[in-house]
């Protein structure tokens, strides 16, 4: 399952923006598998009452349905969003749009996913500056190594990178 995550004292939890689960009779992983099946397969909320049953859980449909209304959102945001690798290849292109040259700015990961696109008519380093900065804003994550072409309005858009000695001959 793709939104467990391990805490370092070794509990599994969901995200740290999912509701809580206090007060709640279940425990975690089976309030969590049950919305998971619902929202990742076509299911119907008796088929999941079915899958638990076969696990030797025993939960009603009513159940699921209040746990997938409740949980259900944050699950369904993860499965959507692909979570962008930790490479991002930054470029710039021209183009000619009703006849006027404009700058497409662009941002893939090294899975080849687009994590964002912007289209303007400048290309200087306010323009660089901002498209990075709403890049970080929108994908929440930020990247091991960012890869460009070179123009010179990156270097003063990203953020500084730590000083690499050479290896000695």
């Amino acid at each position: 399952m793709i939104f467990w995550l391990i805490t370092p004292e070794g509990e599994s939890s969901v995200g740290s923006a999912s509701p809580s689960y206090k007060g709640h009779r279940y425990p975690v992983e089976v309030i969590s598998h049950c919305v998971w099946l619902y929202f990742r397969f076509p299911l119907s909320f008796r088929e999941v009452e079915e899958l638990m049953l076969e696990r030797g859980v025993t939960v009603s449909y009513e159940t699921v349905r209040r746990w997938c209304g409740k949980f259900g959102q944050s699950y369904a945001n993860a499965l959507r969003r692909p979570r962008p690798g930790d490479k991002w290849h930054l470029d710039e292109v021209f183009i000619k749009i009703n006849g006027e040259l404009k700058c497409l700015w662009r941002a893939v990961d090294q899975d080849g996913n687009v994590l964002d696109i912007l289209v303007q008519g400048r290309r200087d380093t306010a323009a660089a500056r901002r498209f990075f900065r709403r890049l970080l804003k929108n994908t929440g994550a930020v990247p091991r190594v960012v890869v460009t072409d070179k123009l010179r309005s990156y270097g003063s858009a990203l953020p500084p990178r730590p000083h690499r000695p050479k290896a000695p001959c």
